[in-house]
């Protein structure tokens, strides 16, 4: 008695091609936030100096030009200036945290502690063009400042006490006070010279500091 064969079934090729249709899917969503993250990114990498050089007044749509977007773009990410201000210092605050492990990593104590406070003139630059808008923030997210009020100071220690350990610096020095006077830089005259007295400053602080002078 023959046996009947069954007839294939259509699905496992149907199963096959939804599964491939799935997943290009899944890599042309992935791609999409792949592009999404790098639009956001050089919008925020644009933001700082526009932010530093010009306060206030920045203007987003040079921001968004700069960064190779539209400003459309820029508004899907940041619905407002406090929205863009507000992810701006947060990574300011970062950067300057993490910068501190780099700078141990590859220079000798002093030079890490005066190449950090040099990008501590930066953050202040940052900071002082954002002031307006960092207010208003305060008022709705303090935990925004916690973190900056809390790391800095503690980073700034940790720099200090090694240059101090290594016998580079004074030992009696505090590091509180130094943030102290590199604090002092922020509410300094907004001069178009600013950036380079508080960069002259610097160099002065060092050079009281050193046990050593820094050769020329």
């Amino acid at each position: 008695m023959a046996v009947k064969k069954k007839a294939k079934s259509g699905r496992p090729a149907e199963s096959k091609a939804e599964s491939k249709a799935a997943a290009k899917l899944r890599a042309a969503s992935d791609d999409l936030r792949a592009d999404a993250r790098r639009n956001r990114d050089r919008l925020i990498e644009a933001a700082a100096p526009a932010f530093a050089e010009h306060g206030t007044k920045a203007s987003l749509e040079d921001i968004a030009r700069q960064a190779g977007v539209g400003i459309g773009t820029l508004y899907r990410h940041f619905p407002t200036r406090e929205h863009l201000v507000e992810v701006v210092y947060g990574r300011e605050v970062e950067q300057l945290i993490d910068a501190a492990d780099e700078l141990i990593k590859r220079e000798a104590p002093d030079v890490a502690l005066e190449q950090w406070m040099l990008r501590f003139v930066a953050y202040i630059a940052a900071k002082r063009g954002m002031a307006e808008s960092l207010k208003t923030l305060y008022a709705s997210n303090s935990a925004l400042f916690a973190k900056a009020s809390g790391a800095v100071p503690q980073t700034l220690q940790r720099l200090v006490g090694a240059a101090a350990e290594a016998g580079l610096i004074r030992q009696d020095i505090q590091s509180a006070d130094l943030l102290q006077a590199l604090s002092g830089l922020y509410s300094a005259p907004d001069t178009p010279d600013w950036r380079d007295r508080s960069r002259r400053l610097v160099g002065l602080l060092m050079d009281g500091l050193r046990t050593v002078p820094k050769k020329r």
